[in-house]
């Protein structure tokens, strides 16, 4: 028995030592298989996955702010902001993709103490040649600001997987989380969720993509249950944010056709209206504002007006992004195109936008307060008559960003016009023109004043596309003509008695295209007062 035993353990033994081989083999190649059945699985759920950076962040504010100063995309995005910052054209105040390209702004909304802009992000990770600027995909970019002035970026918060590209959508705040509601090309209609402090992990629902149409989207809430608007006129509702029923047409009675402004819907209170906002891929950003059904879920417009007073490209307004300010107002934000071929950047937001209802039931638009806090040097003109025929030079006052508080009464002049971004010898410049037609012209007709701003000798370079001049109709009735007008380096906005807005990018190639003039025609007029200021850079 004893030397049988040694025997028959020195066999196990050596037993053991053939199998532990045949064991690790064994268990790597399950190993292998259960990875490549895991990336089969990750394949199918995401066949489009999206190679640019992303990282889960803590939950708790303190944690995230710490985790952000080492971040991949962040450190990225400061030093693409540094290279792009020598650009002469980059505007100083308006938010600017911190790199690549740019496209509509989505999902504007306040959390948690803080506003928050989304837009089509094109993240050059995939094709960073410049050729191949058309292939790269949208994500969404991410913006944050205490007072929607001054912008810190943020890193992409959604990202392409199951869709090939996230396209156009809104947001919904609740008060445990938001919700985005967007259209995943290749996939369908997508639903994401987040719910730490700056909005930085976002979840897909498991229900994705939702059964919903599929289109460019708003969302809102009302008791228990989710709308969705998918384009302009396709009201859809859910409760659980995966089956959603379709009502068919929201829109009632109008007669203001939308023609193709169905693209970036944004549907949002105002007062005791509602305000409907979207695009047009050929006549830009618009609104419809009017009277909204609670029980039928109908909005029945008895009015409409545009953002965009030409065409959308080149150097046109383009698509809006709008949010409740929680005091009866809602802000928006617009996309700007550009006029001049880059390689590495090119669309601008507008300055934000504060919507409100007026006594008249009509729509006020202003720059927000908050712009104000950029101003710096501070020169004013006092009441000055401006003989006709003459244009008179601004000498103290010049600059490429710049903002213009100007009050003119017309009196019986023809036109009244300020010049912007002007050369000495007016090569080239960028005009305000009022052409003064609030009154009765001849026995046959009545003819509206009306705002043009005319960026059609704005640069000499070749390389620019020069905009036909927006034209907007408006009634001054008896008050003066009141302007602000901000300039910056490559955007002129215009704001017109509180209840017009025009914009476009110019590109001036001179040094010296930095003057301001004023200029009556056929008669004199009177400035009452000019207040000009240099904007502070919100970009280091």
């Amino acid at each position: 028995m004893h030397p049988v035993e040694p025997q028959l353990k020195d066999n196990n033994m050596t037993t053991q030592l053939w199998i532990r081989p045949f064991a690790c083999i064994r268990f790597l190649a399950i190993a292998v298989l259960a990875w490549c059945a895991i990336q089969a699985v990750a394949q199918a759920a995401e066949p489009y996955p999206s190679p640019v950076p992303r990282l889960w962040f803590a939950g708790t504010l303190a944690e995230q702010e710490q985790e952000l100063k080492t971040n991949p995309l962040m450190l990225r995005f400061a030093e693409s902001r540094k290279k792009l910052a020598s650009d002469r054209y980059r505007p100083a105040y308006h938010f600017v993709s911190p790199e690549s390209q740019m496209n509509d702004p989505n999902g504007l909304c306040f959390w948690q103490g803080r506003w928050h802009l989304f837009y089509q992000g094109y993240p050059p990770d995939e094709f960073p040649n410049p050729a191949d600027i058309p292939k790269r995909r949208q994500h969404w970019g991410h913006a944050v600001s205490d007072d929607l002035v001054h912008w810190h970026d943020l890193p992409y918060a959604i990202y392409p997987g199951m869709e090939r590209m996230c396209f156009s959508g809104s947001t919904v705040v609740e008060s445990n989380q938001v919700v985005a509601f967007y259209p995943g090309i290749d996939a369908g209609q997508m639903v994401a969720v987040s719910k730490d402090p700056l909005l930085l992990n976002w979840e897909k629902i498991a229900g994705n993509p939702v059964r919903s149409p599929t289109g460019d989207s708003c969302i809102w809430k009302e008791g228990d249950t989710y709308f969705g608007l998918v384009g302009a006129d396709g009201l859809v509702s859910s409760r659980n944010l995966v089956d959603w029923s379709v009502h068919g047409g929201f829109l009632g009675e109008t007669p203001f056709p939308l023609g193709d402004a169905g693209a970036c819907p944004n549907f949002v209170p105002l007062g005791n209206k509602h305000l409907l906002l979207s695009f047009s891929h050929t006549a830009g950003g618009q609104y419809l504002l009017g009277d909204y059904d609670r029980q039928g879920h109908r909005f029945k417009p008895y009015t409409q007006g545009r953002f965009n007073h030409g065409t959308v490209s080149p150097g046109g307004v383009h698509a809006p992004s709008a949010a409740a300010d929680g005091k009866g107002g809602v802000i928006n934000i617009l996309n700007i195109n550009d006029a001049m071929p880059s390689p590495d950047w090119d669309q601008i937001m507008s300055l934000p936008q504060q919507l409100n209802l007026g006594p008249d039931s009509q729509l006020r638009i202003e720059p927000i307060e908050a712009i104000t806090s950029l101003r710096r040097s501070h020169q004013q003109l006092g009441e000055t008559i401006l003989p006709a025929n003459r244009e008179i030079v601004l000498d103290a006052i010049k600059g490429n960003t710049l903002e213009l508080a100007v009050e003119i009464d017309p009196q019986m002049s023809r036109w009244v016009q300020l010049n912007v971004l002007r050369s000495p010898n007016a090569e080239e410049l960028t005009s305000i023109t009022f052409y003064n037609f609030d009154r009765k012209l001849s026995v046959w007709y009545d003819t509206k004043a009306v705002v043009c701003l005319d960026g059609s000798r704005s640069s000499t370079s070749p390389d620019v596309w020069l905009r036909p001049p927006e034209r907007a109709v408006m009634e001054r009735g008896d008050g003066p003509l009141k302007l602000r007008v901000f300039v910056d380096r490559s955007v002129v906005e215009l704001f017109v008695n509180g209840k017009l807005y025009l914009a476009m990018r110019v590109y001036p190639s001179r040094q010296d295209s930095v003057g301001v003039t004023l200029r009556a025609q056929g008669q004199d007029a009177v400035l009452k007062k000019l207040d000009a200021w240099q904007m502070q850079a919100i970009w280091p």
